[in-house]
């Protein structure tokens, strides 16, 4: 099977298909999303529109309250109702009413589509038109099954983190240029006023795109846990210490995203780990295989990664 590609997508790749890839214009798939984790935990199968806009619109509230740009439009009853909340304007009640007469109107549409087509299996099924709600399928049932679950919501919340961030400066996501803290495993970008703005963890917006797996043995990994001995390292691919064999002039970035991957502590720093060995040249194929997938999706991080 090629790196990072597969043929026959299991559910939690066809998940992240959605929150991680394709082109967005609003936050209000995130917001969903994370809404969509929290019914999973709960198991039920049925969920009316007024038990949905809770969580729903508690998330936008949240990232409103840090970040007021939530899209490329100039303007949103939904979201100006959203803000009112935060403002003490409207109570919660108001706001779950605004919610369900504004807050799904495109999303729950557009949830399944990614790159102009929907995926093969949905995680809940629109119910609008005659019991007011929607329809929770096995498909999303079975994700919490999955180790990857765990994941999943910091995958979402760094990648809405990127897309809010390229939004808050008027830039194309795809513009967003973004540096890396190694020190302290974040992602950084440096606006106009030399201003450091942190963004999220270099674990939290990788994982999804190695789809939860170590790179370099595909053993499945853990990106957040009370144990640091489970969490998964952020390994430099090219090591530091060539640093010092090539010509001053060189300018090779060895922070860059480009060379970050996630390996679980064996193959990190085992016994017979990569530690600061070059890798072999196969890896080296598939770190070019990674790079382009993330390119390929139309990534907050493309700029970066072309750069």
């Amino acid at each position: 099977m090629p790196p990072f590609i597969e043929a026959k997508p299991k559910d939690e790749t066809l998940w992240r298909a959605v929150i991680l890839f394709g082109r967005n214009v609003a936050s209000y798939k995130f917001a969903l999303g994370k809404a969509l984790l929290d019914l999973a935990n709960d198991q039920k199968s049925f969920v009316k529109l007024e038990d949905l806009a809770e969580p729903y619109s508690k998330y936008l509230c949240e990232h409103l309250s840090k970040n007021d740009k939530q899209g490329t439009f100039q303007r949103s009853r939904f979201l100006d109702a959203c803000r009112e909340f935060n403002l003490g304007k409207i109570s919660k009640s108001d706001l779950i009413e605004k919610t369900v007469q504004l807050g799904f109107n495109n999303v729950i549409d557009a949830f399944h589509i990614v790159n102009r087509g929907e995926i093969p299996k949905r995680f809940f099924i629109d119910q609008r038109k005659g019991k007011k709600g929607i329809l929770i399928t096995d498909d999303l049932a079975r994700l919490k099954e999955k180790k990857q679950f765990l994941n999943f919501p910091f995958e979402l919340e760094a990648r809405w983190r990127l897309v809010e961030t390229a939004w808050s400066l008027n830039l194309n996501p795809n513009l967003l240029v973004v540096s890396v803290d190694s020190d302290r495993n974040l992602l950084f970008i440096q606006n106009e006023a030399t201003r450091r703005i942190d963004i999220t963890s270099s674990r939290d917006s990788l994982d999804g795109y190695q789809k939860g797996h170590c790179f370099y043995c595909f053993k499945e990994i853990v990106i957040n846990s009370s144990d640091p001995n489970q969490m998964a390292d952020v390994d430099h691919f090219f090591p530091h210490i060539l640093i010092k064999y090539l010509p001053a002039i060189t300018a090779i970035n060895f922070n860059g995203i480009w060379n970050l991957v996630l390996s679980c502590r064996n193959c990190n720093r085992g016994e017979r780990g990569k530690s600061t060995r070059v890798p072999e040249l196969y890896l080296l194929e598939r770190l070019y295989n990674r790079n382009e997938f993330l390119i390929e999706s139309h990534h907050p991080l493309r700029e970066t990664l072309m750069k």
